[in-house]
């Protein structure tokens, strides 16, 4: 009988200042999406397929294929995330707090082998994270 290896998640959690509504808005507008994780042609709707992309540097291009699995508006958003041979899901959820909401995004799917992308997820999602508590600050 051969042992299934471990499949790992990256989790970041921060409560932020921000009702979950403005929350959601910055998770489900496409030009919003933009300024804090990449350009996309997302629609909050299940099923819908859509991609992220960036060029980071001139030479090299960074597409994502993501697919709508389920979401509950101003509660929870899940999608499949689909790049470099990494086939993984996204879920964002939102807890309203008294001070605002704690935002929890999940990126489960990472095999053992998959080690620099496990840890390069780890570091893009804090900075991600960061860049969409600022772009919440600058909303009305």
């Amino acid at each position: 009988m051969t042992e299934i290896p471990p499949i790992r998640t990256v989790v970041i959690e921060r409560e932020v200042a921000h009702p979950p509504e403005k929350i959601w808005r910055a998770l489900t507008q496409p030009h919003l999406l933009e300024e804090w994780l990449m350009k996309t042609d997302f629609k909050p709707e299940k099923g819908q397929k859509f991609t992220f992309s960036r060029q980071p540097q001139p030479d090299i291009s960074v597409v994502v294929d993501c697919q709508v699995l389920d979401i509950e508006p101003n509660r929870s958003l899940s999608y499949s995330w689909q790049a470099f041979g990494l086939e993984s899901v996204v879920t964002f959820t939102l807890e309203p707090t008294p001070r605002g909401a704690i935002i929890r995004m999940e990126q489960t799917g990472f095999r053992p082998d998959q080690d620099a992308a496990y840890k390069g997820a780890r570091a893009s999602w804090k900075q991600f994270v960061t860049r969409l508590d600022e772009l919440l600050s600058r909303l009305d």
